[in-house]
């Protein structure tokens, strides 16, 4: 049977590899356009809204939550809304040994209100800067991807990007 590709035949190792190395690709570009994304923000604000309603497109995800805490005061944000929230409940969410972790779950994470039921994979991306903490949580209603190195550390980018760019803000507004 012939086939109609004019590409060689390569080997299934090395298809698996090209793969890899193409999803790898796609996923470091996805984390830096959202940090590009993020950027031009000049107030909290504007940062969570960038987060909440840009974020889920460039990073091929359903939903972003985003929770920041500092000196006393916090906001939820998520679908391009913000609202003020206890601060003690974002620190305590934010406050993980880890700083980046992928997760398959029955339901997500409270920060994601009414659409929680509908989330099974979600990704907690802590975020710290001087005087603040908050979380990031990427969700999904499809299965997580395997929890990889590679993975980790792009999201590990993607949380300290965010916290630099919170850092610039010593006040937050609702």
């Amino acid at each position: 049977m012939l086939s109609s590709d004019p590409r060689p035949a390569v080997p299934a190792f090395d298809a698996d590899l090209l793969a890899f190395a193409r999803g790898h690709s796609e996923a470091a570009s996805s984390i830096h356009d959202a940090v590009l994304a993020a950027l031009p923000a000049e107030t909290p604000g504007e940062f969570a809204a960038i987060v909440t309603r840009d974020w889920p497109w460039l990073l091929a995800v359903d939903q972003v939550v985003f929770g920041w805490a500092r000196h006393g005061r916090a906001i939820v944000a998520a679908g391009g809304a913000q609202r003020s929230i206890e601060a003690k409940l974002i620190a305590r969410m934010a406050d993980r040994p880890e700083e980046v972790s992928l997760r398959t779950v029955d339901r997500g994470h409270p920060l994601f209100g009414a659409q929680a039921g509908a989330i099974r994979s979600e990704a907690l991306i802590c975020l710290s800067a001087p005087g603040g903490s908050g979380l990031l949580v990427l969700g999904d209603r499809g299965a997580i991807a395997e929890e990889t190195l590679t993975a980790t550390r792009l999201l590990r980018f993607l949380g300290r990007a965010a916290s630099a760019m919170l850092a610039r803000w010593p006040l937050l507004e609702a």
